[in-house]
């Protein structure tokens, strides 16, 4: 387990397993965790939610957490004593985490009823313009990663885990009764893989305070 600061999240503990609150939605994150196709348990390093706009009004769609390997944190001495603000605005520190060949997942939690289709439509708007000349594998990648979600009503507390095992291949796993088991697809493309990173922890991330809330933790971390 990671120390976070606990400005930036409760920790509670509840039976034997300990969850960190993303306060703003009041979602439980388990602090580490074990996934399909990862080959040893990954740890929590920050949470955030992603809000949407609807006549003025923002409305919370999911909470989200990022899980990496502890192997990752291993390689990141360069960036050893950085506030979690300069570690915010440091491109290379991200890309690092991304291409290093050690798991890392994104864990997504609905907070609200969400139709498939809706889901994959918001994603693919953040996805498509970071891919500017997409090749024949980017295409079948992102036709797989659609027909994963186009039809799925993903109820609230809908767990949605996003895994990249490697910068080419992004593992898909949607369980709507907690941990997955298995993975529901393989999504084989570095262009789709990179860009969907981007969309978390690029210079214009759709979730905000999961990337300061990153920042913070890896800022703890790397002291």
């Amino acid at each position: 387990m990671f120390s976070v600061d606990s400005k930036q999240n409760e920790m509670s503990i509840v039976g034997s397993a300990e969850y960190i609150e993303e306060p703003a939605t009041k979602v439980r994150f388990q602090t580490s965790l074990s996934l399909p196709g990862c080959s040893s348990s990954l740890a929590l390093l920050g949470t955030g939610y992603r809000e949407k706009v609807f006549a003025i009004i923002g409305v919370k769609v999911y909470a989200a957490g990022l899980y990496v390997n502890q192997s990752i944190l291993n390689n990141l001495n360069a960036w050893k004593g950085r506030s979690a603000a300069e570690i915010q605005r440091d491109p290379s520190l991200f890309s690092s985490i991304f291409q290093s060949p050690f798991e890392k997942s994104l864990q997504i939690i609905l907070v609200r009823d969400v139709d498939g289709k809706t889901f994959w439509n918001a994603l693919n708007d953040a996805i498509s313009p970071r891919i500017k000349s997409p090749t024949s594998v980017d295409e079948s990648a992102l036709s797989t990663f659609c027909s994963t979600f186009e039809g799925q009503p993903l109820k609230k507390r809908t767990f949605i885990f996003l895994t990249w095992p490697q910068t080419s291949k992004m593992l898909v796993s949607i369980s709507s009764n907690g941990l997955p088991s298995s993975v529901d697809a393989t999504i084989e493309s570095e262009n789709v893989s990179s860009a969907l990173f981007d969309v978390f922890f690029g210079d214009t991330p759709v979730s905000p305070p999961l990337k300061a809330s990153v920042a913070t933790g890896l800022e703890s971390i790397l002291k």
